[in-house]
């Protein structure tokens, strides 16, 4: 069952964030009325927009998201395929890294309305049947933080608990003989947090790519949100998910 946290955060309530932003009116009144007091005449007092709860913030949280997709943006430009495509990935992330240097064609089951440079959309159920052209279609192909939420239906995709697997099995085919897949999926103890995402093992990860593939790079980001570069994959921590309850592993996977 879902914490009174995690249902309060499905219907917009921040628990935490409701309890800074509470000891924060004080002074935010105090605040505005000295503010107001020294006002020039030339500005016109607009609505209140109260923020108050990033009085001590930090000036950023990068975590796993921001040094996912500055590492496989990295690993991608390094590699200057003449064609790279995606399947899922953050457009306002990762495939916006991107599109700074590159063309991408996104794939994804939801609608794109916004047309952006540099990107090329598709609007594709990698669930169903893949159309003949999508077949061995490049030889740079990437999903990151995708692949386990396939079959869930969080993003109107339909219920398939084998969902994973039969997407992880149409990225394969996408790839050229010879070419690259780089995926991310969160590693831990495996289990399902539905309809959030599936939890993988670490050596469920790389499992998918020890037959046919070979896997060129390994990265994780553990619980605290730390990137991990160029790890040996077949160290001991494999089946200790690398320390992770919840981490991000990442590959870079050539196909044989």
């Amino acid at each position: 069952m879902a914490t009174l946290a995690t249902w309060l955060r499905t219907f917009g309530l921040d628990a935490r964030r409701l309890r800074t932003s509470l000891r924060g009116i004080g002074r935010y009144c105090e605040e505005r009325r000295e503010f107001r007091a020294g006002l020039a005449a030339e500005y016109k007092w607009g609505n209140d927009f109260p923020i108050l709860d990033e009085r001590t913030a930090a000036s950023g949280n990068p975590g796993a998201y921001f040094y996912q997709d500055l590492l496989v943006a990295r690993w991608i430009f390094d590699a200057a395929p003449s064609r790279h495509v995606d399947v899922g990935s953050r457009i306002d992330g990762f495939i916006g890294h991107l599109a700074v240097f590159r063309t991408v064609d996104v794939l994804d089951i939801r609608p794109l309305p916004q047309s952006i440079r540099n990107v090329t959309f598709h609007q594709l159920d990698l669930m169903e049947s893949l159309p003949d052209h999508w077949v061995e279609c490049t030889g740079s192909l990437s999903c990151l933080h995708t692949i386990e939420h396939f079959g869930m239906g969080r993003y109107g995709d339909r219920i398939d608990p084998e969902g994973h697997l039969k997407g992880l099995a149409q990225l394969k085919r996408m790839v050229e003989p010879g070419g690259l897949l780089y995926l991310s999926t969160p590693i831990g103890p495996q289990r399902i947090e539905f309809n959030a995402h599936r939890i993988f093992s670490a050596d469920s990860l790389l499992a998918w790519f020890r037959d046919g593939w070979i896997i060129e790079k390994f990265a994780y980001i553990d619980d605290d949100g730390n990137l991990h570069d160029n790890i040996d994959p077949e160290t001991a921590d494999i089946y200790n998910h690398f320390g992770c309850h919840c981490g991000l592993g990442i590959v870079s996977v050539r196909k044989i």
